[in-house]
C-alpha cells in the first residue's frame, strides 16, 4: 500500500524515493510485525483466557507437559495478525507471487484456526478430520502452485531445479504442480508436527524464513542469478518483504512464547506459517533446497511416518514417541535442552542450505 502511495511523490532524491526498494520495505515489514507482536500480544493472550481458550493435553504426553494444562493456544492469530498487516502495508500487492503465498498463509491459517477453535471447544484434541484438512489443504495448494507457475519463465514452468548443478532441471511436466502440492501440504503439516515445546517451531520458522528471504531476493535479480548461475525469476524478490514479516512477527510471539510459554501458536500459526515457507519455495524454484534448509521439520514429519508404519506393520515403535522432539524428552532431555539443540540443527541445515547458491 505504502509503495502505491509515496513512490509517486518521489523525484528521484527524496525520501519517498526508498519505498522502492524491496531491502528497505522489507525492514519496514519486519518492524511493522515486530511492533504489532508486542502491542497486540498481551490483550490477545488475556483475550484468549477469558474465552477458555486452552490447549488440550495429551494424556500420554511426557509428564511435564501436564504443568502446561490451562496454557491458551490459537497464538497464531497474533502471528498471522502481524504478518498480514505489515504485508499489506509494505508489499506490491499487484505482485503475483506475494498475492499465491500470502493466500496460501491465510488458507491454511483458517484450516488451522477451525481446528483449534474445535479442539478448545470441545476440550479435546481430535479437531476437524485429518481427510478434511488434507483436501482442503491440497486445494489451496493446487489454486497456488497453478498461479505461481503460471507467472513463471517458460523455461522454468512445470521444471524442478537441481541444487549445486548448474543450470540442471528436471522436467517433471504434468506432474510438477501436483508435486508443488506435495511441497505446500507437506511444508505445512512438517512444521505442525514441530510444534510440540515451547518455543520449539518458532525459531527454526523464522531461521527458514531468513533463509528463504535471501534466496528469493537472489532469484529475483538477474544480476545476482547471473553470477551465482542459478535460474532468474522475475518478481519472486518482492517475496523478501513477506519472509521479513514472518521473522518479526515470530520474535514478537516469542517473547510470549518462550518458555515457559504464555501462549501457543496452535495449528492457526504451524499450519499458516508452514504453507507460507513451502509456497515460497515453490515461487522460487528451490523445492529441493528446502528440504534441505527445513531438514529438522522433514525430520519430525519422517518420525512420524517410521513411527506409525513400524507399529501398524510390526506392532513396535522405534521412537518412545513422535514426533521425536517427544523422544528425547522420554530419554530424560529437558525440554530447553531439546528446544535449544533443535535450533542449533535448524541453524545448520540453513547454512547449508544457503551454501548451495554458491556451489556450482
Amino acid at each position: 500500500m505504502l509503495y502505491y502511495l509515496l513512490t509517486p511523490l518521489s523525484d528521484g532524491g527524496d525520501v519517498f524515493n526508498l519505498f522502492r526498494y524491496i531491502t528497505f520495505r522489507a525492514g519496514g515489514a519486519f518492524f511493522t510485525a515486530l511492533v504489532f507482536a508486542f502491542l497486540f500480544g498481551r490483550p490477545l493472550i488475556n483475550k484468549l483466557r477469558m474465552m477458555g481458550g486452552a490447549q488440550p493435553i495429551y494424556e500420554d504426553a511426557p509428564e511435564t507437559h501436564q504443568s502446561k494444562a490451562g496454557t491458551p493456544t490459537m497464538g497464531g492469530v497474533l502471528i498471522l495478525g502481524a504478518l498480514v498487516v505489515s504485508v499489506l502495508l509494505w508489499a506490491r500487492l499487484s505482485n503475483p507471487f506475494v498475492l499465491a503465498v500470502l493466500a496460501v498463509t491465510l488458507g491454511f491459517g483458517l484450516i488451522g484456526f477451525v481446528d483449534d477453535f474445535k479442539k478448545v471447544t470441545k476440550s479435546d484434541n481430535k479437531g476437524i478430520s485429518g481427510t478434511l484438512r488434507l483436501i482442503i489443504g491440497f486445494a489451496i495448494a493446487l489454486v497456488a502452485s497453478w498461479v505461481m507457475v503460471a507467472y513463471q519463465p517458460d523455461g522454468l514452468q512445470n521444471a524442478i531445479a537441481m541444487p549445486i548443478l548448474k543450470d540442471a532441471l528436471l522436467s517433471a511436466g504434468i506432474f510438477f504442480i501436483p508435486f508443488a502440492m506435495l511441497v505446500i501440504v507437506g511444508s505445512a503439516n512438517a512444521v505442525n508436527l514441530t510444534d510440540g515445546l515451547d518455543g520449539l517451531a518458532i525459531m527454526p520458522v523464522m531461521i527458514a524464513a531468513g533463509s528463504l528471504g535471501v534466496i528469493a531476493y537472489v532469484v529475483g535479480r538477474s544480476d545476482f542469478t547471473e553470477y551465482l548461475q542459478i535460474h532468474y525469476v522475475p518478481g519472486t524478490g518482492e517475496i523478501t518483504v513477506i519472509t521479513a514479516a514472518v521473522i518479526g512477527a515470530g520474535l514478537g510471539f516469542l517473547w510470549y512464547n518462550a518458555p515457559p510459554a504464555m501462549v501457543f501458536m496452535g495449528d492457526t500459526g504451524s499450519l499458516g506459517l508452514g504453507g507460507c515457507l513451502g509456497a515460497i519455495a515453490v515461487a522460487t524454484k528451490h523445492e529441493i533446497v528446502w528440504a534441505v534448509i527445513g531438514g529438522l521439520f522433514v525430520l519430525e514429519a519422517v518420525s512420524v511416518i517410521v513411527q506409525v508404519a513400524s507399529f501398524k506393520l510390526t506392532g513396535k515403535r522405534v521412537f518412545r514417541m513422535a514426533p521425536i522432539h517427544h523422544h528425547f524428552e522420554k530419554k530424560g532431555w529437558a525440554e530447553p535442552t531439546v528446544v535449544i539443540r533443535f535450533w542449533i540443527i535448524a541453524l545448520i541445515l540453513a547454512l547449508i542450505g544457503l551454501a548451495s547458491l554458491k556451489l556450482r
